[in-house]
């Protein structure tokens, strides 16, 4: 899914027109990137939490030369997904996988030679 596809979204459901869907989106991104990088976190119950970590500085490698780089510190985002994503996600591949495959006592039953 893209940012257009996001776009798409919001102007259907709030039958809006698509530069009022598009200033809602810019909005949302707007906000969550200003709370990154004053140090906030942002929680969404049932979605998520972004937050920021901090990456120590190291020495890294130049993968073409192999010559030894000095990698700063920094900060880098970070998502959390919450117990009610992770529950969807996963309810959504469990409930594919067995439309793929039929379970093991049915699979059994099937091979099971008629009397």
């Amino acid at each position: 899914m893209t940012k257009a596809d996001l776009v798409v979204d919001v102007m259907r459901l709030g039958d809006l027109t698509r530069t009022d869907a598009e200033t809602i989106i810019e909005t949302i991104f707007d906000s969550v990137v200003a709370a990154l990088r004053s140090g906030d976190k942002i929680e969404i119950r049932g979605f998520g939490s972004f937050r920021t970590r901090q990456r120590n500085p190291r020495i890294g490698r130049n993968p073409k030369t192999g010559a030894r780089v000095e990698v700063p510190s920094k900060r880098v985002p970070y998502f959390k997904p919450s117990k009610d994503l992770r529950d969807l996600v996963n309810h959504q591949a469990a409930s594919s996988e067995e439309k793929a495959a039929p379970p093991a006592s049915e699979q059994s039953a099937e091979s099971a030679p008629s009397a």
